[in-house]
């Protein structure tokens, strides 16, 4: 019998944590659409405006997601600090690239 207490309690905290790692995650996405809408435009200073607030969502959701999903929000993160950097640099094309793959990978992190 406790076993199966154990395991119900460890099968709800592990639920728990893909619902705090959501509202970052649509965060991030929202935001990492609005880089790729800008950058499509060459606004690289609005995308950098977008991708910063993604990337600091996405690291959040990171901290509390688990296995495959915390793979694609780490890379969602690295993509998102490429784009970051370029769009800083006036590189409208490059940064939306970033951003673009930033967006498949929170996607992907949201798949269920």
């Amino acid at each position: 019998m406790k076993k199966i207490i154990f395991a119900g309690i460890a099968l709800l905290f592990s639920l728990s944590t893909a619902v705090f790692a959501e509202p970052h995650t649509d965060a991030a996405l929202e935001h990492a659409n609005a880089a790729v809408t800008h950058g499509k435009a060459g606004h690289a200073d609005v995308l950098v405006e977008h991708a910063f607030p993604a990337l600091e969502h996405t690291m959040a959701a990171a901290l509390v997601a688990k296995g495959i999903a915390k793979t694609h929000l780490d890379a969602a993160a690295a993509e998102l600090e490429a784009a970051v950097e370029h769009g800083k640099m006036g590189h409208a094309d490059v940064a939306t690239q970033h951003a673009e793959a930033a967006v498949a990978h929170l996607t992907a992190s949201e798949a269920k």
